[in-house]
């Protein structure tokens, strides 16, 4: 299971606990939202910690990927990492043996 998406179900399911907590006190239901909300976001900086530093790395690795294959890709464009199909440059595809 990707980081991403563990540290997001975790996210969900702190928010569902935290609401579901909430849920039997009397109040507005918009306000239950919102409390919710507050308390799971703070409970997840302490709680998820390790999640959330494991999908950093996940990211910034790829991130790391997608800049090189990107270099890689510019490089070829331009023609600098292309062999040279004719090695000895005064003979030519015309040019008889």
């Amino acid at each position: 299971m990707s980081a991403a998406l563990k540290y997001t179900l975790g996210r969900i399911g702190l928010f569902v606990a935290v609401l579901a907590g909430l849920w039997l006190i009397d109040m507005n239901v918009f306000l239950k939202l919102m409390l919710a909300l507050a308390f799971s976001a703070a409970l997840s900086f302490f709680l998820l910690r390790g999640w959330r530093d494991e999908m950093a790395e996940e990211m910034g690795t790829a991130a790391e990927r997608r800049r090189t294959e990107k270099e890689r890709l510019r490089t070829a464009l331009a023609g600098e990492d292309t062999p040279n199909p004719n090695p000895n440059p005064t003979e030519g595809p015309d040019t008889p043996r």
